[in-house]
């Protein structure tokens, strides 16, 4: 039977992973946005309802759980100041509150583990903040299931992204003890699986439940791995006791682009070892095909995403949504440029389509030819590959030392580079008009770097972009409108 179901936190990272899940499974879906501006680019908003309330406002909570069948509430203030813990506890008594009120049959909310035999008031203030919630919405006279996680693989998850921009960025890392905490990561896919299958939990269930995949390691080896998976080379870590987490949450908001008062209760929730203790859900949701992925195979599929171009749909969970942080999904370096033609598109986009090989790439030609000469140097095929035909470009063609990865016929033209450098580069070339009917060239030079190597080349490297890439601009303009 579909039920109906309210989302809120569905601009963040579980929530805007969940809402496709729920719809797949037959339910209907309401979204609780602050900004549901956020919403509309994404290709199940047609199938959603989406309103605009906040959780500590008790009117819109109220009209956006209107005949509600299960209500997940996915939304915390981790990062939003230092009062994060008053706000989280009247938001969700809020909530819990609105939810009994309006007949709710069925709460869940997405939690942390929290570790066996510590007081709490020794943890974290973010792991206190989420046992807290935990424990208003079992007393709020709706069964609630609460499901507890450490960290979760996916891109965009603010534990793993912590993960990754430490790996990526640091071949040798100086690190406080606790890299040697144990912890019990959980894919996205999985956690997704048990969100969606927490629907229909029988009516007398209203309890906690420990969620994580087969795996139990520490943050040490989940690095080592992820710089496995990341083709990194092997990572020197050398843990020193004299670290105290908040001199690591300064370092960590230091080295990676996660903002400070995110990182430093997620790094002081790694303190205490946070494993499972019982795996009763198994009982009560049926589990993903083959079961829960391990660290190795979670690994892979975040990585699989976000290894891919920017530019590639974000059909799957681990991989990056366009509502996830600017710090989500890697490093993504960017030169943007345009410019008004005063040609045609159909005579802008010949000049486009007829770029490299004989016909050069309108912008210093000795750069290049270094450029190429080097990559020669390095082991790679430099610019001698040419181009298969004068004219015309299809997609998979080689293209000097690129490769054309997608080709839309008088409007795209994307390129992956195939020279030797630490990281993955795309060009890429847009014909465009403006608001007034204007031809418009605009052009992408984005690099994905892959470990320390990766960001130090950007870096070298971009103080010339201006002469290289901003002469391909004004001569591609010139040339399209001299020819047309």
């Amino acid at each position: 039977m579909s039920l109906r179901c309210l989302v809120t936190g569905a601009t963040g990272y579980l929530g805007g992973r969940l809402v496709p899940e729920l719809l797949a499974a037959g339910h209907t879906v309401r979204c609780l946005a602050r900004t549901p501006g956020k919403l509309a680019g994404r290709p199940w908003a047609p199938r959603a309802e989406v309103v605009r309330g906040d959780v500590t406002d008790a009117a819109s909570v109220r009209a956006a759980l209107e005949n509600i069948d299960v209500a997940y509430y996915l939304v915390h203030s981790l990062g939003k100041g230092r009062h994060f813990e008053e706000t989280d506890r009247r938001a969700a008594r809020v909530f819990a509150e609105q939810a009994r009120d309006a007949g709710v049959r069925r709460l869940v909310y997405a939690g942390a583990l929290t570790p066996a035999g510590v007081p709490e008031g020794d943890l974290s203030p973010h792991l206190r903040s989420r046992a807290e919630v935990g424990r208003i919405f079992l007393a709020s006279g709706v069964p609630a299931a609460v499901l507890r996680a450490a960290v979760v693989i996916g891109s965009g998850s603010a534990s793993f992204e912590m993960l990754r921009q430490l790996s990526e960025r640091l071949p040798v890392m100086v690190t406080p003890r606790w890299v040697r905490t144990r912890v019990q990561p959980v894919a996205v896919r999985d956690m997704l699986a048990v969100l969606a299958g927490s629907a229909r939990l029988p009516a007398d269930v209203n309890r906690t439940f420990d969620i994580g995949g087969p795996d139990v390691v520490t943050y040490h080896t989940m690095m080592r791995r992820y710089a496995v998976h990341a083709r990194l080379r092997r990572r020197l870590i050398v843990p020193v006791p004299v670290l105290s987490p908040w001199l690591s949450s300064l370092w960590v908001g230091l080295v990676t682009p996660l903002p400070g008062p995110l990182a430093r209760p997620l790094v002081e929730s790694l303190r205490h070892e946070v494993v499972c203790r019982e795996r009763d859900i198994e009982a009560y949701v049926p589990m993903p095909p083959g079961g829960f992925l391990g660290l190795d195979d979670a690994l892979k599929a975040a990585l699989r995403r976000v290894g891919e171009s920017e530019q590639e749909g974000p059909g799957a969970a681990a991989g990056p949504l366009p509502t996830d942080p600017p710090w989500a999904g890697g490093s993504i370096y960017t030169d943007r440029r345009e410019r008004t033609v005063g040609a045609t598109p159909e005579a802008l986009w010949r000049v486009v389509e007829g770029i490299g090989g004989e016909n050069g790439w309108y912008s210093s030609p000795v750069a290049w030819a270094v450029r190429g000469w080097l990559d020669s140097l390095v082991g790679g095929g430099g610019l001698r590959r040419g181009r298969r035909d004068a004219a015309r470009l299809r997609p998979g063609d080689g293209l000097d030392f690129w490769r054309v990865e997608a080709l839309e016929p008088e409007r795209l033209l994307r390129l992956r580079g195939e020279m030797r450098v630490p990281g993955t580069a795309w060009l890429e070339l847009r014909v465009d008009r403006d608001d007034h009917g204007r031809t418009v060239y605009r052009q992408r030079a984005l690099f994905r770097p892959r470990g320390l190597a990766g960001h130090v080349y950007w870096w070298a490297v971009s103080p010339f972009h201006a002469w290289v890439f901003g002469g391909m601009v004004r001569n591609i303009a010139s040339t399209a409108q001299a020819e047309g």
